[in-house]
């Protein structure tokens, strides 16, 4: 069987060999697709295509990398908006894999809605990841009108801000609903996205598959209290505002009246670029939110972020916190904590999107986004257990199971392909 995904980026090989550089490792660099692509070719002799964007291309250029043949486009004008120069490249490509199953990881790419645009819909299936057309909708949850306009920095009225921000997800939704309507076939993973497919196209056969997390968070060492630095919370990203760390910023100062050594670390980069004085035509409405509350709440030695992390110091940092918080205005399943579950450590979520069958056996640590106080009474009670928590490892296991996830996905790929 022929399987072709289209994916919002090339993997690490086929970017390597298109620059000429040694391929990453598996282990150290991307995300769950690599773990996804890995387990489907150990599981099933399924010959694997990729298709994707490369800012390292003038034309299409065919790579075999890794087992993998994959086809890469220019990026252009970028994958977030309609661009025409993409369909060109479409019916070449269907040619030359001749592909009995079509799979879009993802609905907002518009070189995905370029390939269904000439190509149709036939023996296509998208799985659900995030849904901008419903993501758009809680972009400035926790953010008062008036508080976005009063941070808008020179960066923002150049580039746009957290307003453009939200705009640029209702494009994308647009064709994400579009794309959803022109395909049989849908892979989803929570009772959050099958409600939302439902309600877009009711015709689609919507098919069950969990997801795959990458090789480190299944090898590593299981949390242990005695071994973490305690009053440690880690999050994983901070830059967009639904991902909601102005509202662990508005609950710290409850937090630390409990326990005044908390600290806070999170992944990625610095929205208030470091308090740099030279850097206040780079900081974004948003970095200025966030600097303004860390300012009021004298927050300034109790959080550190800690830069661009790749998976082995993705595993350091959750071994080593007391507590993972994941305090999305919105989420569809983040695997940022299913790999924190998988690991054993503590996990408080909002109450938002899919996040609630994630924590299914554990709704005690589940809060609503817009409750900062529930959110710190949260965040004290695992602190108060001082290791006694819900065990989510067996759970996130089962969820997260390669053979499984690539066995059933086979499975859905020989329905899409009889259809």
């Amino acid at each position: 069987m022929r399987i072709l995904w289209i994916t919002g980026a090339l993997l690490p090989e086929a970017t390597a060999s298109i620059r000429g550089e040694a391929p990453a490792k598996w282990n150290d660099t991307g995300s769950w697709i690599l773990g996804a692509a890995k387990a489907l070719r150990q599981t099933s002799d399924a010959e694997l295509y990729m298709l994707s964007v490369s800012q390292d291309v003038s034309g299409l250029k065919r790579v075999d990398a890794g087992g993998i043949v994959s086809y890469a486009i220019p990026y252009g004008k970028g994958i977030f908006t309609e661009n025409r120069e993409y369909n060109k490249y479409m019916k070449t490509i269907r040619d030359e894999v001749r592909p009995d199953v079509v799979h879009i990881h993802g609905t907002e790419f518009s070189h995905a809605w370029a390939w269904l645009q000439e190509c149709g819909s036939r023996h296509t299936v998208i799985s659900i990841q995030g849904m901008t057309s419903v993501y758009a909708n809680h972009f400035c949850d926790g953010l008062t009108t008036a508080q976005i306009l009063s941070h808008i920095s020179f960066r923002d009225l150049i580039r746009g801000g957290i307003l453009r921000e939200r705009q640029s997800f209702r494009r994308r939704g647009a064709y994400e609903q579009a794309m959803l309507r022109m395909v049989q076939h849908v892979i989803g993973r929570t009772s959050w996205d099958k409600a939302h497919v439902e309600a877009i196209n009711p015709h689609a056969t919507y098919h069950f598959g969990n997801e795959t997390l990458r090789d480190a968070f299944y090898d590593a060492l299981r949390w242990d209290y005695a071994r973490c630095r305690h009053h440690v919370i880690f999050l994983s990203q901070s830059l967009s505002p639904f991902k909601g760390l102005h509202q662990l910023l508005k609950a710290m100062p409850l937090i630390l009246r409990r326990y005044p050594d908390t600290q806070v670390r999170v992944a990625g980069k610095d929205p208030t670029l470091g308090y740099q004085a030279s850097a206040w035509w780079r900081i974004t409405g948003y970095g200025r939110i966030i600097k303004r509350l860390i300012e009021k709440n004298h927050l300034k030695q109790h959080i550190t972020f800690i830069g661009q992390q790749d998976t082995r110091q993705m595993v350091d940092e959750l071994l080593s916190c007391n507590l993972f918080l994941c305090p999305s205005a919105i989420e569809n399943s983040p695997n940022s904590l299913g790999e924190a579950q998988i690991l054993g450590v503590p996990c408080v979520a909002s109450y938002v999107g899919g996040v609630m069958d994630m924590m299914r056996g554990n709704e005690d640590c589940l809060y609503r986004f817009e409750d900062v106080e529930m959110l710190a009474s949260k965040v004290c009670q695992v602190f108060d257990r001082e290791g006694q928590q819900t065990d989510m490892t067996a759970v996130a296991a089962q969820r997260h199971h390669r053979q499984k996830n690539a066995a059933d996905l086979v499975d859905i790929y020989r329905q899409v392909s009889a259809d």
